[in-house]
Parts: structure tokens; sequence; C-alpha cells
């Protein structure tokens, strides 16, 4: 059933491409005025068009867990000169990225990446841009000892949180004894799951609301889905493979920067990057693991002209023959998801 409404979307898009290229763009429409707040009930029931959660290993998340979390993600207690929070890089009014190319951490030290968005990361098997992080709960308490961000230790935070009026009571109503490394990682990986974003035009679209899209946004779905490409790294529903590609950011000369090769050592891997979530995308800006894109016009440029010429560049990337037509219709649709 998927697959042929997949097609029926693409064929009538196709048509509305040939049939009107003179028609003026529609202005695309939001999907939520202001995203849905992270919750709790995402991790059982996810927003429409995503798939189920995968559940973590070794405990079952709780709303304790979550509400938990939720505070001490806000919370700038957990660095080591207290000014900096979870929040601080990963803004919600962002797509819980962040609006500069590298955030700024403790004493305006800067990260060594752009703050990724958060959407759906409950999803992913690995974290970071270079998947260095094996596990979401591993993620999480990184930021807290790296030196360019929070600064800090989680053997100091966690006395800091036992100490803590409010946080000291909270981690035992939750866990049932004090804080410590392991729930720490698991409170703010419960809240970091419930940060979950579905139900875009395009899922509505799926389930046969043929006025959930505007024309704009079904040209530049079948853009995306044709001969644009970019349903092969970003796929549907989450907009992601979670792999790992070598597109040309970052590159100097045709040498690419290390990327995945950091972490696996393998030479192969040079360059390789997460294929970031295009859910909420809107939001995120600027792109990129060095936030060097500003737009997503300027993405949707890169990408036509076949990224940056480097020994590693992935096969999938090559020249696109796109319209102005199609690239404002391909970022309409970007914005819409």
């Amino acid at each position: 059933m998927r697959a042929r409404a997949v097609a029926a979307a693409l064929a009538a898009a196709a048509a509305l491409a040939s049939s009107a290229p003179a028609q003026q763009p529609t202005a695309p429409k939001p999907p939520h005025a202001v995203p849905p707040a992270p919750s709790f009930a995402f991790l059982a029931t996810p927003p429409v068009g995503l798939p189920p959660m995968p559940q973590p290993d070794g405990y079952t998340p709780t709303a304790a867990m979550f509400e938990l979390g939720s505070k001490l993600f806000f919370d700038p207690l957990l660095s080591r000169d207290r000014t900096i929070s979870c929040a601080s890089c990963h803004p919600a009014a962002t797509g819980f990225a962040h609006a500069d190319p590298r955030p700024k951490g403790i004493a305006g030290q800067l990260a060594l990446r752009h703050a990724p968005a958060l959407y759906n990361r409950g999803y992913g098997p690995l974290q970071r841009w270079d998947g260095g992080s094996p596990s979401l709960e591993a993620f999480v308490l990184e930021p807290i000892a790296d030196a360019r961000e929070m600064g800090s230790s989680v053997d100091e935070a966690i006395g800091r949180l036992r100490a803590d009026t409010v946080h000291g009571p909270a981690f035992v109503a939750a866990f049932g004894k004090p804080a410590d490394a392991e729930g720490l990682q698991r409170a703010l990986a419960t809240y970091v799951r419930g940060i979950a974003l579905g139900d875009a035009p395009y899922d509505r679209f799926l389930r046969g609301d043929a006025d959930a899209m505007t024309p704009q946004q079904r040209h530049g779905q079948w853009v995306f889905e044709s001969k644009g490409g970019c349903w092969k790294c970003h796929t549907p529903p989450l907009f992601t493979d979670e792999d790992f590609h070598t597109t040309g950011v970052g590159a100097r000369d045709g040498h690419a920067e290390p990327g995945r090769m950091a972490v696996t050592g393998r030479e192969q891997d040079r360059g390789r990057f997460k294929t970031p979530t295009l859910r909420g995308v809107r939001l995120s800006a600027p792109y990129m693991h060095d936030g060097s894109q500003a737009t997503l016009r300027d993405v949707v440029e890169f990408y036509a002209r076949g990224g940056t010429a480097n020994a590693q560049l992935d096969g999938k990337m090559q020249k696109l023959a796109l319209s102005d037509a199609d690239k404002a219709a391909l970022v309409a649709f970007l914005e819409s998801l």
C-alpha cells in the first residue's frame, strides 16, 4: 500500500510539473506553527509518519526519568562555570540545533562542529557527525567533560546533583538511589528520545490528504524522489539513512577532513559524515557539520553542483540538472518537513 501511495504521489507531482511550469510558486505551509514540545508519550506513540522507536538497552524509560531529564537539559549546573546547559547548544527555538556555525561553550570557546538538530535522535544507533558516540546514552554525557563545551567532569556533575536540593531528591524518586552517572545518562537520553517530529504535510499527503501539500511542495517532492536523488541518503520516513557519506563539505584543495576515519582508523572513511535528518530542517540553519551553508537554498545549490571535488567523494554525488523552479520547489518541500 505504501509503495502504491508513493508512486501515485510521484506521478501526480510529475504531471503537475510538466503541465504548469509557468505557475507562480505557492508559499509553503509549515506543518506546525510551533513544533510539538518534547514528550514522553512519543517514546511509545511517535508522531504520525514515524516508525516505532527502538527501546534502549538495559532499561525501560519512565515518565520520571523524562521529567528529570527535561530539567537537567536546561540546567547550567552541569558545566564547570555554571553557564552552559545542553540547551545552550541545542535550543528548542532553532530546532534543537544552534544558530551559529559552531556554538560557544564555557569561556567563549567554540565547539568542534556545528550542533545539529536533535529531532528523532532516539532512532539513531550512532551519534555525532562522525559516529563517535556508540549510543544516545554515551552521547549525552560527553559534552560535560568536553573542554570546549561544558568543561567539567561527570564526577563533578554528580557531586553537584547529589548536593542540589531539587535534583537530589528527583534522582532518588526516579531511580530509587542518589544521582550517579548511569542515572544521569538515562534521564538525559530519555528526554532526548522525546524530541520527536513527524506529521508533516508529506505524511498527511501519503495518508490520502490531497490538499496537505501545496503544488510547489509536491513538485519539490517529485524532485527529491526523482532527478534530485535526495532520498538515497535522506531516506523517508526519518529522512536520513543514518549512514556516513563524503559530500566534499570541508574539503580543501582536494583533500577531505578526517571525518568518520578519526573514529574507525580506515582511510576509506576519510571525509565521511553522518547524514542529518531533514525533519524540521527549516528551523535549524546553518547546515552541514561545519555550518558552512547558511540557507536551504545554499544547500540545494551545493548538491546541484555535485558537492566539492576530492579523492573520497561519494559516488552518489553527481551534478544535477535542476532549473530555478526545481530548486525553489525543493526548498519548499524541505521547509514543509
